[in-house]
């Protein structure tokens, strides 16, 4: 697996935006000059199929007895469905907080105690949303072996917080590698970089 062609990929579907004049707002509440829209890989076959594939090794290399996929919603949905597809595990998706309606459910799907839960994330920016899911999962009595996604943004603050909960955290693709390719490419200017 290499961040880069994953950068690489992700420049070829437009699925990073870049605006330094107009910062995009994420769902932590702050603002960037970049957006990266990892929902865009799943209207690209042969893109969505290789992401899913180094998840899914990831996933083998980095993590044992895993039995059940947990997708943090919505973004990590998709991806951690057809995860869970290729390992022929059980998947769940975790909700940021109760439904207000039906069974006010915050997890999805049939779990059981004591199962060893894989959090599937299409990008990490704060890591506060994983950690709520991660939360969640282990008051539902579950043991969260860690944390995958496709792209990090690679803050100091992000990864000292999901080691101090002790979770192993995986990410196909960083900030870092990602920008350097932006600027390879010519997708930024010299002054965006």
């Amino acid at each position: 697996m290499s961040s880069k062609k994953i950068a690489k990929l992700l420049l070829q579907i437009k699925a990073i935006k870049l605006n330094t004049e107009n910062q995009f707002t994420w769902s932590s509440g702050k603002k960037s000059p970049i957006y990266c829209d990892n929902r865009l890989t799943l209207s690209y076959p042969h893109i969505r199929n290789f992401i899913i594939d180094e998840l899914t090794l990831s996933t083998k290399k980095k993590f044992n007895n895993v039995n059940l996929i947990a997708g943090v919603a919505t973004a990590g949905i998709p991806h951690g469905a057809l995860i869970a597809n290729k390992l022929n595990l059980p998947f769940v998706y975790v909700r940021s907080s109760e439904k207000k309606h039906g069974r006010k459910n915050k997890i999805e799907g049939e779990i059981t105690k004591k199962s060893k839960v894989i959090i599937v994330e299409d990008l990490i920016s704060t890591g506060k949303s994983s950690l709520n899911v991660a939360k969640s999962l282990q008051k539902a009595g579950c043991d969260v072996s860690g944390i995958i996604s496709i792209f990090n943004y690679n803050f100091k603050y992000t990864e000292e917080l999901i080691k101090k909960n002790k979770f192993k955290f995986i990410s196909l693709c960083n900030f870092n590698d990602l920008i350097v390719q932006a600027k390879k490419e010519n997708y930024i200017t010299e002054d965006e970089y």
